[in-house]
């Protein structure tokens, strides 16, 4: 991909697991306008990619030197094909040199990133789609060297450093929460209707602070409910903290250093703000408008 002194028109896609966003972007990488569908990856039968992307974005696609630059699952081994990760650390550079080229310098998957982990197995760890959101989230923010958390069903902690992923580690805590929630014993105690409980999801970030298994500490949202501690519709969050607890439990994030970047919608990165604040730890927070600035700067920069 080349820089040109004319620039070409960018849409930016993101295709995940359940969605399927698009957006059409200017000059300046203001967003023209924008579309969503329930077209994730798993409703798209084999062979299908193509046509399912030009039935929703084809129109777009007719702007003469359009560049589209494609995020997220799409590029998995479920999806239109598979883009090989890109080994971390890893910045613009080199993504835009590990591009998958469907139509050659027309539409390209972005590979996602790939780490090796510091245990002792070195397990690796992957991500898909996170890594523009990551970038953009930096543009965003002015700065080249963060901590990032990108909150979800499994959620991820970033370093960047000098613009380039250095590490970063997944946590299950998202899907950890609906299977306990909807396909355990505890869900027998848990109102799900309930709004959210502020005081009671601290509550569950200080239990997760203290010594003791989580597993243990688990139980006791049961034992919490039957002993009337807290009541069915705090019970919900209490588990929410216990488990966003037990997930910044394992970081090492100083009181001092620069605020950490949440990149999320609202009511996630609400919650992970509370916990982290509680926990002495400065934050800021960016929405979905992070993928389309990182896949314009991905477009550009390359």
């Amino acid at each position: 991909m080349t820089n040109s002194a004319h620039p070409r028109p960018v849409i930016a896609i993101d295709w995940g697991t359940s969605s399927l966003r698009g957006a059409r972007l200017g000059t300046n990488g203001q967003v023209l306008e924008s579309r969503e569908f329930s077209r994730g990856i798993l409703t798209v039968p084999p062979g299908q990619f193509e046509a399912v992307f030009y039935e929703h974005f084809g129109d777009w696609m007719q702007a003469e030197a359009a560049l589209c630059l494609i995020s997220g699952m799409a590029g998995s081994r479920q999806g239109w094909q598979e883009a090989p990760y890109c080994p971390c650390p890893a910045g613009f550079a080199e993504l835009g040199q590990h591009l998958l080229w469907l139509q050659p310098h027309r539409i390209a998957l972005v590979p996602g990133l790939s780490c090796m982990g510091q245990d002792a197995l070195h397990t690796p760890d992957v991500m898909r789609g996170e890594e523009v959101q990551i970038f953009g989230a930096l543009q965003l923010a002015g700065r080249d060297s963060a901590t990032l958390v990108l909150p979800g069903t499994h959620s991820k902690w970033v370093q960047v450093e000098h613009g380039r992923v250095t590490q970063f580690s997944t946590f299950m805590t998202g899907e950890v929460y609906a299977l306990l929630s909807q396909h355990s014993i505890l869900g027998k105690t848990l109102d799900l209707n309930g709004a959210f409980d502020e005081a009671a999801f601290v509550q569950g970030v200080d239990q997760s602070q203290t010594a003791g298994s989580v597993l243990h500490h688990l139980f006791a949202v049961r034992t919490l409910g039957l002993f009337e501690r807290l009541s069915a519709a705090a019970l919900p969050s209490y588990l929410s903290g216990l488990l966003i607890g037990e997930e910044l439990r394992q970081q090492t994030v100083s009181a001092d250093a620069a605020p950490v970047i949440l990149i999320g919608n609202n009511a996630l990165t609400l919650r992970y703000t509370l916990a982290l604040q509680h926990l002495g730890i400065a934050c800021q927070s960016l929405g979905a408008e992070a993928t389309w600035v990182g896949l314009f700067a991905l477009a550009t920069a390359c």
